[in-house]
């Protein structure tokens, strides 16, 4: 059969690219063929020869689904496979989540004027429609989800039958250090940002830090710093806003966004990996964390919460109590974290990319 793929846009450095490269490999070896859908061409170092169509430059999702449809994408392919919210399609991949979820749980941390004046924004309207397109009763799709919560908000917020939801976590390449690579990095690591072996360094990566949760994060550490632990706080990402102010001087560090050779050094540097999001379908940085043997402490609107608690960490369900600082506290002790490394780094490693792109095939075989 030939496959078509949906993808907005194109990044070097993008992990749902290198997802859809591989997924095509995968299906061409099962004897399909691959078409992709994109607003860009891709170039052939990446997608090599394999058939695209390049729809109209889309300025919003709401532009790029009507784009999609105006190139009648049944008309290329049998079987229509989206990793963006589309009008209709065959099997979406929900990595965004729940749009009106998010939108739910952000407002419970907001200014209400903020909310209100979010409604006015067409932007977020294009989204839930196109997600009542994708969830409703009408829509014809089968709906991966990339955690179980995520499958009972769509279920919950659109009355979708759960049958019509497949939950698939997300996968990474674990790194394949060595114990004495693994000294090297950490020791020059901390050498560069001149921490001392007892200093612990909590580790924050990534970029959208009000839904990520930064300044729970933030907080969290200098209370720790309050209390007169050594502590620091490393910022990994961007966010439009720029960085915040931290009430106690010298603790927290913005990096800004970071290659992967310089995240993974930070990665082995670090101590502990907290991400107090607000709402996180499933967090790639989290199982990033657990690949080097980080202690992972999130929230329970994280979909890594699945992984809990073979994964070792503590998964917070109040970001307005101390629960987080307490949590924070635990990880404190060296012992308990070096309990941690060889278990995260196991638990990690059975989350591969080749593990969702197996578990995604096998789903399109029944669906086929």
């Amino acid at each position: 059969m030939k496959i078509g793929l949906v993808r907005r846009g194109y990044s070097d450095t993008g992990g749902a690219e290198r997802y859809l490269i591989r997924f095509a490999a995968g299906l061409e070896a099962r004897g399909h063929e691959c078409v992709l859908f994109s607003d860009r061409k891709w170039p052939v170092a990446a997608w090599g020869d394999r058939a695209q169509v390049t729809l109209n430059r889309a300025g919003s999702p709401g532009d790029f689904a009507v784009a999609l449809e105006d190139v009648k994408p049944k008309q290329h392919c049998d079987f229509l496979f989206s990793l963006e919210r589309v009008w209709s399609c065959d099997c979406y991949r929900a990595g965004d989540g729940v749009h009106a979820a998010w939108l739910k749980r952000r407002a419970r941390h907001e200014a209400k004027f903020r909310s209100w004046f979010r409604k006015l924004n067409l932007k977020h309207e294009q989204i839930l429609r196109l997600e009542e397109a994708l969830y409703g009763p009408k829509s014809g799709a089968h709906i991966i989800a990339n955690a179980k919560f995520v499958k009972a908000e769509i279920a919950e917020t659109y009355g979708t039958d759960p049958d019509c939801i497949s939950v698939i976590p997300n996968g990474f390449d674990a790194p394949e250090f060595d114990a004495e690579t693994r000294r090297k990095l950490r020791r020059r690591g901390r050498e560069i940002y001149g921490l001392e072996e007892e200093t612990v360094a909590f580790l924050f990566v990534g970029s959208g830090w009000e839904r990520k949760g930064l300044r729970f994060a933030m907080a969290a550490v200098e209370a720790l710093a309050d209390q007169g632990c050594d502590v620091r706080l490393y910022v990994a990402g961007k966010d439009r806003g720029g960085p915040p102010r931290s009430r106690v001087r010298g603790i927290i560090e913005f990096l800004g966004p970071m290659a992967s050779t310089e995240l993974a050094q930070l990665y082995e540097l670090a101590d502990v990996f907290v991400l107090p999001t607000i709402y996180d379908p499933f967090s790639n940085a989290c199982l990033e964390a657990a690949s080097h043997g980080l202690p992972v402490i999130t929230t329970s609107a994280n979909g890594i919460a699945d992984l809990f608690p073979e994964l070792q960490g503590d998964i917070v369900s109040d970001l307005k109590s101390r629960e987080l600082v307490e949590a924070c506290a635990g990880w404190l002790p060296p012992a308990r974290r070096a309990a941690a490394r060889e278990t995260n780094r196991a638990v990690a490693a059975k989350y591969s990319v080749a593990r969702n792109v197996e578990a995604t095939l096998a789903c399109f075989e029944t669906l086929l």
